[in-house]
């Protein structure tokens, strides 16, 4: 049987258009699921949509419709922009969802029932754009420390979820479990900031708004965020429900994935939440940073500074924005986004690098043996050849090394290096001198043809349309694309495909021309 592997992104909340800092997540964590599939895991990949709150409830009302009329509307927009950019998800879970609603109702209801609920009072600085709130400390000249936007003070009546019962716990099963966080900086901060200094209960319900989960034992307050939300983890799985098959098999979750600015709520409250449940806590986490603008500053809805990923993906394809996101810095540092580093990447990577391996090395096929690969002969191979072949079969490996410590950005490197090295083997074998002699070329061709079946296999994970693309040109089926056939022997195997000369993968850009559209 395969072995079970269980990634999420989190849930995006619901209050306005996605923009390209969404899709770092998803596009993250579609290229790890892919790859695991390709390891031959049975993969379950969930992601969805946050949609309740007051902020929500704000929205809907400016635009004239119901809090449900609103994120249906937005559900729409955001499952487009998913399919769009080929986010493989198994499950897609929404908050309003009516499974989700009622086992968030049961695990309030056994919250209050062990004695982890009370009912108290709540006084604090709110944020309603980021549904936040802040003690005055934690307030930048008297407005929000995140949006920099106006506060107000606010008290209400709330029930308070027991964080502080559970800390030395958290403290002991952060100590017991080393790779829970992957980041050491993060793991110190929570401790060293949050944790030690001593936890805060936690406000879970609220009665100054209505668009959330009614509490089942108190209908003045209804669900605030955290528990509501996290919970997606586990409901989405059948948690407490008739059919609880799927939460059997992948529970826990193997990476929870997100962007830094709500990890601390996934590695505090949510596992106290899954210790107060009694249930296993994730094995993995990991936050990402942000994708910000020229002057830094993180792309975010409330602010509106965010970048558009349809117009990009209309212009250039959904490959060219998927490969710019994760070749763009290191995924656990912020990463500058620039209209000339996406051009460049198009033009230098994808163009030059990829494109025109691929379009000479179908071209000289074409031309020398009408497109038809021929067998390799093995007895003309010489040291460049054998150094060349064994970068190439040396390349999964040195991948998943990579893809364990989720470092994606090195590991499509690794794929380029093989790029760059096939770009090189032809400069070194120069097969145009070699017209009479077809022994010699049906060695170099037949070592191209692997390195570019090698470099679709892999791609598989990261340029899923690129990959088809290329394996239509090598004269396969991108089924044929397995991660075990990248080995001597099957090399050996390869011949008598017909291999075609296509349009460019991605054409030559002119830079100033993209660059007023960009920055228009």
């Amino acid at each position: 049987m395969k072995k079970p592997f269980y990634i999420t992104t989190p849930i995006y909340y619901a209050s306005g258009n996605l923009h390209i800092g969404h899709c770092c997540t998803s596009i993250f964590a579609d290229s790890i699921a892919r790859f695991k599939r390709l390891e031959g895991y049975d993969v379950m990949f969930l992601t969805g949509a946050d949609e309740h709150g007051q902020k929500v409830e704000e929205k809907a009302k400016e635009l004239g419709m119901t809090p449900q009329e609103f994120v249906d509307s937005l559900d729409i927009k955001f499952k487009e922009l998913w399919n769009l950019l080929h986010i493989s998800y198994d499950r897609y879970i929404r908050t309003t969802d009516k499974n989700h609603v009622e086992v968030v109702k049961k695990i309030y209801q056994k919250l209050l029932d062990q004695g982890d609920l009370y009912k108290s009072e709540y006084e604090g600085w709110y944020c309603v754009p980021c549904e936040s709130f802040f003690t005055e400390s934690q307030l930048v000249d008297d407005k929000c420390p995140d949006c920099g936007r106006e506060v107000k003070l606010m008290k209400e009546e709330s029930y308070f979820f027991r964080l502080s019962k559970y800390q030395k716990r958290l403290e002991q099963y952060y100590e017991e479990h080393p790779d829970f966080i992957r980041l050491e900086a993060t793991k110190h901060e929570m401790l060293n900031s949050f944790i030690k200094p001593g936890l805060q209960d936690l406000c879970v319900s609220r009665t100054s708004f209505k668009w959330g989960v009614p509490l089942p034992f108190d209908d003045k307050h209804v669900s605030y965020v955290w528990i509501d939300a996290l919970a997606n983890y586990i409901t989405a799985l059948g948690y407490m429900q008739e059919d609880d098959s799927l939460f059997k098999k992948y529970w826990p979750a193997d990476l929870h994935l997100m962007a830094k600015e709500i990890v601390r709520f996934h590695v505090i409250i949510w596992p106290i939440l899954l210790m107060a449940l009694d249930l296993p806590i994730p094995k993995r986490f990991h936050a990402h940073g942000w994708v910000t603008g020229k002057n830094g500053a993180k792309m975010s809805k409330s602010m509106g500074n965010g970048v558009n990923p349809l117009s990009i993906c209309d212009r250039y394809g959904v490959d060219a924005l998927r490969y710019y996101i994760l070749r763009n810095g290191p995924i656990m540092k912020d990463s500058e986004y620039s209209a000339e580093g996406l051009i460049n990447a198009i033009n230098n990577d994808l163009c030059n690098s990829l494109g025109n391996l691929l379009s000479r090395t179908t071209a000289m096929i074409v031309q020398n043996f009408n497109g038809v690969l021929p067998k390799c002969e093995n007895s003309v191979q010489n040291d460049i050849d054998k150094y060349f072949v064994e970068s190439i079969i040396s390349m999964p490996s040195k991948v998943k090394e990579k893809m364990e410590d989720i470092e994606l950005n090195n590991a499509i490197q690794e794929i380029w290096n093989v790029i760059n090295n096939a770009n090189k083997y032809i400069e070194e074998t120069t097969p145009w001198s070699y017209k009479e002699d077809k022994q010699r070329l049906s060695a170099i061709f037949s070592n191209l043809y692997f390195a570019l079946y090698s470099v679709a296999t892999l791609l598989k994970a990261f340029l899923p349309d690129t990959a088809k693309r290329i394996a239509q040109d090598l004269g396969i089926d991108e089924d044929e694309l397995k991660l075990e056939n990248i080995n001597d022997e099957y090399k050996n195997t390869l011949q008598n495909l017909t291999v075609t000369k296509n349009a460019p993968l991605f054409p030559r850009l002119k830079v100033e021309e993209e660059l007023k559209f960009l920055n228009n």
